[in-house]
């Protein structure tokens, strides 16, 4: 299907008196139409498109309805529905009053091309350089971020669930693909263990007969590998999709003994949770614990503006596998935000986004202040508050020196490696210590003296001193008390457009609903902010006005 360019700059005089009758003070759609006119041009997606091939419909538009579906979580249906029947949708849209319209499947076939190569993102990046050029977003001011959790949209299988369907699901692809070559691999009770959806609640013989069913369920797909890998069988069997999952699961679940027997993997020899998947039908989705809350899914990245004078708008979206820590994402965030000449001065996060290196990364790379909480000094003497912590040691770093509060000399300085981070390793004098007045303040050892692990390099470790004095000021908290917005965005877009829970099946497909929640979020935002660009307070409630007004 190729691209038939058109251009909707203009409105039909029909459709314009119309709306204007029927909604005169307009509507989301209208408001974004006369301040921003065309929000996406055909040209934008020129590439997505092949040169020959029977015309399809406007990019352009399927955008534009893409995310007025979001802004208002409509079905496919519903939103086709609303393109035929609504005036304020035809108005934004460009379209006639007797356009037809188009059918509700386009928009799948629309957002599976978003799915390729980024070009979710770029759409995103369409919106934001039209609100830069309307001037409702600008570089630099102050930015925040934070992530939830997102339930994948397929059933939650437990281990067993999961080895039995990924050996149904292999079956019924193998079924459509060849049966005559599976039928002669059959078992008489396959039909009763496998005909149906595999839910398993309670096993008899507690943790031996749930052993024993894994290792059932073990044999049954050992020999559907064992035949599909065999010399004389068909080789596009071994590459259906089914097939290779349930090679994978084998892989993930199972094990062979010394004795040569497959074995079901107890809990400690399982694979990590970033590499083994909870479902053959969405290998994306992985299982994760995060203080109280597991799920099996994926983790949704918001960055959006908070510079007073400006409309609050979501400006950077990522998506990525459950297990993939806040932390990750800080470097790509500020990467993508400075690609796209939207770095801030200031990046507001919480704690999970935050280390020493990358607040000076940030500063050095992009010049952006990450304000956010560092992890404190959690040894006995800074927790008890009754001894002498790194902070009560100078550090000089020319001589490669440390010097105690009672004045002793180090002796020794060595770079080291400790869990995985570099650091500089510091010894004091075993005599000196040992012959301490003070000792007691000092360590707990009887004979060892006292130790301190730096950071590797002086910046770090002026930068880590430095936050963690400045995060006990009443000023400091009041400029992270910004970052508490973004939970109000978070809950918007999961109460409004169904973030919390993936609407499509696979990694890309999810963020393609992010993003698109996250441009239906700044349409909202946008038509609110035209409507009146005055911020609001939040009403007092009328005991509270009675409160004040007693005062």
């Amino acid at each position: 299907m190729s691209l038939r360019r058109e251009s909707h700059q203009q409105i039909p005089a029909r459709t314009v008196r119309t709306a204007r009758a029927a909604c005169p003070r307009g509507t989301p759609a209208m408001l974004i139409r006369d301040r921003l006119d065309v929000l996406f041009e055909d040209e934008d997606f020129a590439d997505l498109f092949p040169a020959d091939g029977r015309p399809g419909l406007s990019p352009g538009q399927l955008a534009m309805v893409s995310v007025l579906q979001f802004a208002e979580n409509l079905s496919d249906r519903a939103a086709a529905d609303a393109v035929r029947t609504r005036i304020d949708i035809k108005y934004a849209l460009g379209l006639e009053l007797e356009d037809p319209g188009f059918d509700y499947s386009v928009l799948s076939e629309f957002r599976a091309r978003l799915a390729e190569d980024g070009a979710a993102d770029r759409l995103l990046q369409l919106m934001l350089t039209r609100l830069t050029e309307a001037g409702l977003l600008k570089a630099g001011g102050r930015q925040r971020t934070d992530a939830t959790h997102v339930l994948a949209a397929v059933r939650q299988l437990s281990r067993l669930e999961l080895a039995g369907e990924s050996i149904r699901a292999a079956l019924e692809e193998l079924a459509v693909a060849d049966g005559d070559w599976l039928l002669a691999l059959i078992e008489p009770d396959w039909d009763k263990r496998y005909g149906r959806k595999v839910e398993i609640g309670k096993v008899p013989g507690g943790k031996a007969g749930v052993t024993a069913l894994a290792e059932t369920f073990g044999r049954d797909g050992q020999k559907i590998l064992a035949a599909a890998w065999a010399p004389d069988a068909p080789p596009r069997l071994r590459q259906l999709p089914q097939v290779e999952i349930l090679r994978q699961v084998w892989v993930h679940q199972y094990y062979w003994d010394p004795r040569g027997r497959l074995r079901w993997r107890d809990g400690h020899a399982l694979p990590p949770a970033s590499l083994r998947f909870d479902s053959p039908y969405d290998t994306d989705a992985h299982f994760c614990v995060k203080r109280d809350t597991t799920w099996s899914g994926y983790r949704a990245h918001f960055t959006e503006t908070c510079t007073p004078g400006l409309p609050e708008v979501v400006v950077h979206v990522a998506t990525t596998i459950a297990p993939v820590q806040d932390g990750e994402l800080t470097e790509r965030i500020h990467d993508d935000l400075a690609g796209q000449q939207l770095a801030p001065a200031e990046h507001v996060v919480d704690s999970a986004y935050v280390t020493v290196a990358k607040i000076e990364r940030a500063r050095r790379v992009h010049g952006i202040d990450l304000l956010g909480p560092i992890a404190s000094d959690r040894s006995r003497q800074a927790t008890s508050a009754s001894g002498f912590d790194r902070s009560a040691f100078t550090v000089d770093w020319d001589k490669q020196q440390v010097t105690c509060p009672q004045g002793a000399v180090s002796l020794l300085w060595r770079p080291q490696r400790i869990g995985g981070h570099d650091c500089v390793q510091v010894r004091f004098g075993k005599a000196t210590c040992r012959a301490c007045p003070v000792r007691a303040q000092c360590t707990t050892s009887a004979t060892r003296p006292r130790t301190l692990a730096l950071l590797p390099t002086r910046e770090l470790h002026e930068i880590q001193a430095r936050n963690r004095l400045d995060q006990q000021t009443r000023d400091w908290r009041q400029r992270y008390a910004i970052r508490a917005g973004i939970e109000a965005t978070l809950s918007q877009n999961i109460r409004n457009c169904g973030l919390r829970r993936s609407r499509y099946r696979g990694l890309a497909r999810t963020h393609v609903q992010h993003v698109l929640t996250a441009m239906a979020c700044n349409l909202t935002r946008i038509a609110d902010w035209i409507a009146d660009p005055a911020p609001t307070g939040r009403r007092p409630t009328h005991f509270h006005a009675l409160c004040a007004g007693t005062a």
